[in-house]
């Protein structure tokens, strides 16, 4: 199974329960984490921003109402979208932002079209990290700029354990009880997922890759006593 069909399968069964249930397994951390890509963007007022594997668009409608910005939204799980066009409309911003289908490896978009890309919850998903970054930065404007969040592996020996003890446990439990079988297959799954993505892709060697794609000025800021990592960087002047 690729990367991308395994993420279309996962997350198939979640959008209508997605977004309640996202922040109260992540216990609020997910909309903290939000808050902080925003500001990492939000100040330099892009006039168009790509948001990539946008999901149900929380961070594409986080962004509308920060910025001004016409916003697109790609993501490869239709039912997300759908979910997404749908929370989109509520939120009165349907002329702002439009969802689309797409895959972050491949963008369908010329090079230099935005001005600003987010991305969310995508290297885990995806066969070569490397070079999705590289199509990310392909699409930013010089002096344009990126940010990111995912799940992170907290450093402190006592949270790791507690972080180990949480995902293996009680997520797939909780999972179960609030969402039923497809967020306990969910539950299951992201704890092994992330340690393994970090194993081969540790923070170094993705600072690395967002430098080789052609970003400067690279930062990061580990959250939630290192359950969460965002991430920025400026598109290298030409």
């Amino acid at each position: 199974m690729s990367d991308n069909a395994l993420a279309i399968e996962l997350f198939e069964g979640l959008p209508p329960r997605y977004d309640v249930l996202a922040e109260v397994l992540s216990f609020g951390q997910n909309r903290r984490w939000r808050r902080e890509l925003v500001k990492r963007l939000a100040p330099h007022h892009p006039a168009a921003l790509l948001d990539v594997a946008t999901g149900t668009a929380g961070v594409a409608i986080a962004l509308a109402s920060a910025t001004d910005a016409r916003i697109t939204g790609v993501d490869v799980s239709d039912a997300m979208l759908e979910r997404g066009r749908e929370r989109v409309r509520s939120a009165g911003l349907a002329g702002r932002i439009s969802l689309e289908q797409g895959r972050a490896e491949a963008l369908s978009y010329a090079a230099e079209s935005f001005e600003a890309v987010s991305f969310t919850y995508l290297l885990r998903y995806v066969a070569d990290p490397g070079a999705t970054l590289a199509e990310l930065a392909r699409v930013v404007r010089p002096g344009g700029h990126m940010a990111s969040l995912d799940f992170y592996l907290p450093p402190n020996p006592l949270f790791r354990a507690l972080w180990w003890a949480y995902t293996r446990l009680v997520l797939p439990a909780a999972g179960w009880l609030l969402g039923g079988r497809a967020w306990w297959d969910v539950g299951r799954f992201l704890g092994p997922n992330i340690e393994g993505h970090y194993r081969a892709w540790p923070l170094a060697r993705i600072v690395d890759a967002w430098e080789a794609a052609g970003m400067v000025d690279v930062g990061w800021r580990v959250m939630s006593l290192g359950g969460g990592l965002v991430m920025w960087g400026t598109k290298r002047d030409a």
